[in-house]
C-alpha cells in the first residue's frame, strides 16, 4: 500500500465555509502576478460566483495568464456556455470537462486553485453562495453550508500546482506559447519552494482513472489501520464499499473511537442507501452521528490527534472510484485540534443514531434500504467500477 509522499516546511491554513475560503481565494486572485490555476466542480451564476469569475477576468485582463477548468455536468451546460464567451472575451483560457459525457461519466469533482505558485486552495467547496443548497432549485438554507478548504503555502504548492497543469494539458492541446509559459512558471516555483520557511508536513493525493485509480482511498484505510486512539470522519454522501466499511469495523473492534458524521435529507436514495449501512456498523462498535442542521457537505476526518485530511472526496463509489477529486493531508497536531474543534462543534449538534432504531424498522422501510442498496451497487458496476461491493 503506497503511503502518502507527506513534505516538511509548509504552511496550512484551515478555511470553514464560503465566508472565510471566498474572501481569502479572492484575495489571493488580485493580488496574482504571473499565472492562476482554477478548477471546479460547480460554479454557480450567483452573487458568489459572479464575485468570483469578476476577480478571475480582472487578473487576466491585467496581464495574468489565467487558465480555468470548470466541470460540465457539475456547473451545468447553459451556465458553462454563458460563462465560457464571457471568460474567453476577458482573455481567461477555459477548458470544460467532460461535455456531453463524450469520455464516459467521469466528472471533475476537484476544487483547486493555484496562484503563482506560492498558494495553493483545495477542498470541498464550489463556487455557490453559502445559503443555497440545490444549485439547480436554489433550496434555502437555514444556517450556511457546512464545509471546509485549505490554503497551503509551501513546497507542496508545486505538487498541486502540477497535478492542475496536467489536468490542463489532458483537456486540450498546448500551443508553443503556452509550453514557453509553463517553462518560465517552473523556474518561479521552484524559487518560492526555495524560500518557503514553515513547518507542517502535508501531502496532496488525487483520484484519476489512470495511475490513481486508489490513492484517496488508500490513505484513508492506512491512516485507520495506524489509529490507536480516535476516527472522525465527516462525510455528506456515505456509501463506502466493502474495504472501507471493513476497516471501519475493525477499527472499532480493537477498540478505538470511530464516529461518523453524515449529511442527511438532500437526496432520498443517498440517505436510504447510507442507511443500509448502519446495523453492520453500529453492532461493530461504530457510532454514527446525523447532521440535520444544515447541509453538510464537508469531506474531512480527524484521527488520532495527529493526522488530518480535507479534500473533495466523498466516501462513496462515485469519489472513491469513478471521479477525479483532491485532497490534502495534514500531519500536524495544532491543524488537526482546529479541525477536530469544528467536527465536535457539529457533532453535538447533529443526532446520534442508535442500534435498536434499526431493530423495528418496518417491514417495507428496511425494504426501501435494501433496493436502495442494491440499486446503487448496480449502478456502481454499471459505471466501471467493478471493485465496489
Amino acid at each position: 500500500m503506497r503511503p502518502v509522499d507527506f513534505i516538511a516546511d509548509n504552511e496550512v491554513k484551515l478555511l470553514h465555509c464560503g465566508t472565510e475560503f471566498f474572501p481569502a481565494l479572492m484575495e489571493a486572485i488580485d493580488a496574482a502576478q504571473y499565472d492562476v490555476y482554477f478548477e471546479t466542480y460547480i460554479f454557480a451564476d450567483d452573487e458568489t460566483g459572479q464575485a468570483v469569475q469578476a476577480a478571475l477576468m480582472r487578473a487576466a485582463r491585467r496581464g495574468v495568464t489565467v487558465r480555468m477548468i470548470t466541470d460540465w455536468f457539475g456547473t451545468g451546460a447553459g451556465r458553462v456556455k454563458r460563462m465560457h464567451a464571457q471568460l474567453l472575451e476577458a482573455g481567461v483560457g477555459h477548458r470544460i470537462f467532460n461535455p456531453w459525457f463524450k469520455r464516459g461519466i467521469s466528472r471533475t469533482h476537484r476544487k483547486i486553485c493555484v496562484v503563482d505558485r506560492c498558494i495553493a486552495f483545495v477542498g470541498g467547496i464550489n463556487v455557490n453562495d453559502d445559503m443555497f443548497c440545490d444549485y439547480n432549485h436554489a433550496i434555502s438554507l437555514s444556517a450556511p453550508r457546512w464545509d471546509f478548504a485549505v490554503a497551503v503555502k509551501g513546497p507542496l504548492v508545486a505538487n498541486i500546482h502540477k497535478e492542475a497543469v496536467a489536468q490542463w494539458r489532458r483537456l486540450g492541446r498546448m500551443p508553443l506559447t503556452e509550453r514557453i509559459g509553463l517553462y518560465q512558471e517552473t523556474r518561479r516555483a521552484n524559487k518560492a519552494a526555495a524560500e518557503a520557511s514553515t513547518t507542517v508536513h502535508a501531502g496532496f493525493v488525487v483520484r484519476d482513472n489512470l495511475r490513481n485509480r486508489n490513492t484517496i482511498q488508500r490513505a484513508y484505510l492506512k491512516a485507520m489501520g495506524a489509529a490507536r486512539k480516535s476516527v472522525l470522519l465527516a462525510n455528506p454522501y456515505f456509501a463506502p464499499g466493502r474495504k472501507f466499511r471493513r476497516a471501519l469495523s475493525q477499527t472499532a473492534q480493537r477498540g478505538v473511537e470511530v464516529i461518523l458524521l453524515i449529511g442527511v435529507g438532500e437526496h432520498w436514495l443517498q440517505d436510504a442507501v447510507a442507511h443500509s449501512f448502519y446495523p453492520k456498523l453500529l453492532a461493530s462498535g461504530v457510532r454514527v452521528v446525523e447532521y440535520r442542521k444544515t447541509q453538510l457537505h464537508a469531506k474531512v476526518a480527524v484521527i488520532d490527534d495527529e493526522w488530518a485530511t480535507v479534500g473533495s472526496s466523498n466516501v462513496d463509489g462515485l469519489s472513491l472510484f469513478l471521479n477525479q477529486e483532491a485532497n490534502v493531508v495534514i500531519k500536524d497536531a495544532a491543524f488537526a485540534k482546529d479541525l477536530r474543534r469544528h467536527i465536535e462543534v457539529a457533532l453535538a449538534e447533529g443526532v446520534e443514531i442508535h442500534a435498536h432504531e434499526f431493530q423495528h424498522v418496518g417491514r417495507f422501510r428496511r425494504i426501501g434500504y435494501e433496493i436502495a442498496y442494491v440499486v446503487y451497487r448496480t449502478l456502481m458496476r454499471i459505471f466501471a467500477v467493478g471493485k465496489y461491493a
